[in-house]
């Protein structure tokens, strides 16, 4: 469904009145790792992009406290798993793992059926089959961030059929670096993502192509995924501007 949110470009002076705290201990981190077209920095504590603008705006009309924080994916999971302080993470995926230790609001935006990325020069991969049929194949080796998920669909066919992969922790954009020098055939991410990557002129596009996987499902919904430390009533709060903002069901 559409998202219902004001443009990025109509919520500049929202997004510049932040709210003002009474005590230190009341906010809410906002963890976030730069990931355009999701997660930008404007300048410190402003965040905009697909799944930061909605969070914005949803803590602030919800008069939540809050500050943004920047911290590498790896850690502001293992920040959620330890439960010692009020934190929220940025467009998450959900799933059972993690529901055992953390909380969901409402979803926050909906992602195009994924791709895959791959050289422009690499004859073995092309567009037109199965992502069933390309894991299947082990002469390609897909590149895989540790630790993250890809939604249930991409997550459930990785654990069937255990592609060739190499696995790292680094970000996106140093994953499509490592894509340049051949150490791996392809990639997958969100569409969005990978015009973002584009769009910012961090990457030449005419050495990369996209792979279109036939039958691909829509893709995963994300969420503002928070510790336990955060109270029922603020996600609540959060849902109930959700749903009347944003409305993805």
């Amino acid at each position: 469904m559409k998202s219902k949110i004001l443009p990025i470009s109509l919520i500049a002076g929202i997004l510049g009145n932040l709210i003002s705290f009474s005590e230190a201990g009341d906010h809410i981190r906002i963890l976030y790792n730069e990931r355009p077209p999701y997660l930008i920095t404007v300048s410190k504590g402003i965040v905009t992009g697909l799944t930061a603008t909605p969070v914005s705006l949803a803590f602030q009309q919800s008069g939540i406290s809050h500050y943004w924080e920047k911290i590498p994916s790896k850690r502001q999971i293992a920040i959620v798993q330890k439960n010692k302080s009020k934190v929220c993470l940025v467009g998450w995926f959900k799933n059972p793992e993690r529901e055992k230790f953390a909380k969901y609001t409402k979803p926050i935006y909906q992602d195009k059926p994924a791709i895959g990325l791959a050289l422009f020069s690499n004859t073995r991969i092309e567009s037109g089959r199965s992502l069933k049929s390309v894991f299947q194949d082990k002469k390609l080796k897909i590149l895989t961030k540790s630790g993250y998920s890809y939604g249930k669909y991409v997550d459930d066919l990785i654990h069937t059929i255990n592609p060739n992969q190499l696995s790292v922790t680094v970000e996106n954009v140093n994953m499509v670096k490592m894509l340049e020098v051949e150490r791996a055939d392809y990639i997958l991410m969100a569409e969005e993502e990978a015009m973002g990557l584009f769009s910012k002129e961090l990457f030449s596009n005419d050495g990369f192509k996209i792979i279109r996987f036939l039958n691909m499902p829509a893709g995963s919904k994300r969420y503002i995924m928070c510790s336990k430390k955060v109270e029922d009533p603020v996600i609540e709060k959060l849902n109930t501007w959700l749903e009347r903002n944003v409305g993805i069901r």
